[in-house]
């Protein structure tokens, strides 16, 4: 198995510790003291100033956590991943798991919507046309373009960045022609052969999502014998795989597929070990959002009552150096996240 590196022993601020014993996290707000070291025997925490005695492959990923996210400069606008952002869901289908219909058929409505979510804070709103729940029915490429070109449009004419959420190389196309910027693709570029070449192409950036089988939807079930370290090792392969495509790596995001294919186990797995993914030199997201793990957690909450559990795993987020939260609720999750950020900003100047 392959070596991997989690940073722990996280510290409020690195003046109290040697020059290197504590360094940042992906150029974040956050700093840490030691690795917990897995993969190549037993695991155990090494400080980070005793890193390059573990090798090379050590060496590299301990320069991909701390490499600063350069930017996303998206024609006029500019994305930091230098600090936590919020993604906001727009959805434009009929089956929504959690707001499904709610703009169905109107352009201009999801439009207005999707402006009041940039205006409450989202620094990019998230527009999808096919729902990704369990169960959800196919939607024909052409439909799915009908869908959310005339949002695109109206959004991004109104200065708002946009990525589009799709797995169809042809709703790609016609999503990033209409102004999106982003591709959000919760098959990784696995569901349609044409899509890598159409990111390529386009040199937008892409979100690559975990699944156990994207080719069919995502939610099939498989035992894991450790989540951690298999989401990990597929996601790194994914990396290297749309890199080889001709797809920049700094221009590439990974999300561990919350929800997709995993059990409340194995979700509460990934959350605690959300760092190890900055390993990859990408920047992170995180779609926990009103996910069925919060109503696990809390009585079997719907849907609609679950806005605590996902301000909590946005904060998790967070405090893993998550740059991307994709969120329902935004003005909540943006108020959560400026006063995490001036705590943070104190505990920085001591």
């Amino acid at each position: 198995m392959p070596l991997r590196l989690r940073p722990v022993q996280f510290v409020d601020s690195p003046f109290a510790y040697p020059d290197g014993a504590a360094v940042r996290l992906a150029g974040g707000l956050l700093w840490f003291a030691a690795y917990e070291v897995s993969g190549d025997g037993p695991t155990r925490v090494v400080p980070v100033g005793e890193i390059g005695t573990l090798g090379e492959r050590a060496a590299m990923l301990h320069d991909r956590i701390v490499a600063p996210r350069a930017p996303l400069r998206l024609g006029e606008r500019v994305l930091r991943l230098d600090q936590p952002q919020v993604a906001a869901i727009l959805n434009v289908t009929p089956d929504s798991f959690s707001d499904g219909g709610a703009h169905r058929d109107d352009p201009a409505a999801a439009a207005a919507a999707g402006v009041a979510l940039a205006a409450a804070g989202a620094a990019l709103i998230d527009v999808g046309g096919e729902s990704t729940r369990p169960g959800a029915t196919l939607v024909w490429e052409e439909d799915e373009a009908r869908r959310v070109v005339p949002v695109i449009e109206r959004l991004t004419r109104a200065g708002v960045l946009v990525s589009i959420d799709t797995r169809k190389a042809p709703v790609m196309d016609a999503a990033l022609a209409a102004g999106a910027a982003i591709v959000n693709d919760v098959s990784a570029l696995l569901w349609d052969d044409r899509s890598a070449a159409a990111v390529a192409r386009a040199g937008a950036p892409v979100i690559l999502m975990h699944s156990p089988d994207p080719r069919a939807g995502g939610h099939g079930r498989q035992g894991y014998a450790d989540v951690v370290a298999e989401v990990f090792d597929w996601l790194e392969a994914r990396v290297e795989a749309v890199v080889a495509a001709g797809i920049d790596r700094a221009r590439v995001i990974v999300d561990p597929g919350i929800g997709f294919g995993k059990s409340l186990s194995d979700n509460l797995a990934l959350l605690n070990a959300l760092p190890m993914l900055h390993a990859l030199g990408c920047a992170v997201m995180l779609g926990a959002s009103r996910k069925r793990m919060i109503g696990a957690l809390s009585n079997e909450a719907p849907v609609g009552e679950r806005l605590g559990g996902s301000v909590a795993l946005a904060l998790a987020g967070a405090n893993a150096g998550v740059q991307l939260l994709r969120v329902h609720d935004v003005a909540e999750t943006v108020q959560a996240l400026r006063v995490w950020r001036g705590l943070r900003d104190r505990a920085l100047v001591g």
